[in-house]
């Protein structure tokens, strides 16, 4: 599993109503654990919890506890001695309602309500064997938008291999993507959905692109008079960010429907400072490798 299909485990197993006998089990296939490890620690074989919890050697220790117990469940799993012996990387205590884990090589630790914790899901990651730039790994939303704008990145080089020697004029184009799915989200655009809809409504596969850079042409214009007419709601946009060329990939029926998805989702939940590690993690082999979004 790469860190967006786990994304997709955590949100249906934190989505699904609680079965504290299940739980423990449930979280550790979330994060990519094979059957027949679960197996072995379902069997005892394996599982060297003291306190009558889940313990997986060098990943995590957890035990579902009774409501309201959670914070002194917590200190439990600190303080045992299984826990040290077996060097797990995590503790974690859930009674159905709330949910506490703690990294314990960092101490960072986490406090959510149980139904929210796939929101900080990427706090777990470590767990699948997975470390990537850490502003996208903290937030579910982060890496469900970074996975979906990886598709449409592999997607538009594989429609356009040319482009594929212009790195630099790809990730500027994301940039520009980027911030108008964050723009029409958080009333930048003054209408919400704005850049999205019209894309929707104007565009075909076939002139998806030409679509787009009318929209960027736009955003670079002061005067609302100068623009195409349908393109008048767009404000203009200073910073230098839509200025120069406004060329754009050409866009096939599956790009331009993965652009359409992107645009659904709810940009309001994203940190405009990632935006920057968004592109990287896009663009960068390395980066797109620690996800597990490798080309097809």
């Amino acid at each position: 599993m790469n860190a967006v299909e786990i994304e997709e485990a955590a949100a249906a197993l934190a989505g699904k109503p609680f079965d504290a006998t299940e739980f423990a089990w449930e979280f550790l296939a979330a994060f990519d654990n094979p059957e027949t490890t679960i197996k072995r620690l379902r069997k005892g074989e394996t599982n060297k919890s003291d306190i009558g919890g889940v313990l997986q050697t060098n990943n995590i220790h957890i035990k579902v506890c009774l409501p309201g117990q959670v914070s002194t469940t917590l200190d439990q799993l600190r303080e045992s001695p299984a826990t040290r012996k077996a060097k797990a990387k995590f503790i974690l205590a859930t009674d159905g309602e709330e949910l506490q884990a703690e990294h314990l090589l960092s101490g960072e630790h986490l406090v959510t309500k149980h139904a929210d914790f796939a929101e900080r899901f990427g706090f777990f990651l470590p767990l699948a064997g997975i470390t990537t730039v850490k502003e996208i790994a903290e937030s579910s939303f982060d890496i469900k938008a970074t996975g979906r704008l990886n598709r449409l990145y592999l997607e538009l080089r594989k429609t356009n291999p040319a482009w594929n020697k212009r790195a630099p004029d790809m990730n500027h184009f994301m940039a520009r993507l980027i911030f108008c799915f964050f723009a029409e989200d958080t009333d930048i655009f003054g209408k919400a959905g704005l850049f999205t809809s019209t894309v929707e409504q104007m565009s075909s596969a076939d002139n998806t692109h030409e679509i787009i850079e009318e929209i960027f042409r736009a955003l670079n214009t002061r005067e609302a008079s100068q623009r195409t007419r349908w393109a008048r709601d767009f404000p203009y946009v200073n910073g230098g960010l839509f200025s120069g060329s406004v060329e754009v990939p050409k866009f096939s029926k599956t790009a331009r429907s993965y652009l359409l998805n992107i645009g659904k989702l709810n940009w309001k939940l994203i940190n405009p400072d990632i935006f920057g590690s968004m592109i990287q993690a896009v663009a960068d082999d390395e980066e797109r490798g620690a996800l597990g979004m490798h080309y097809p």
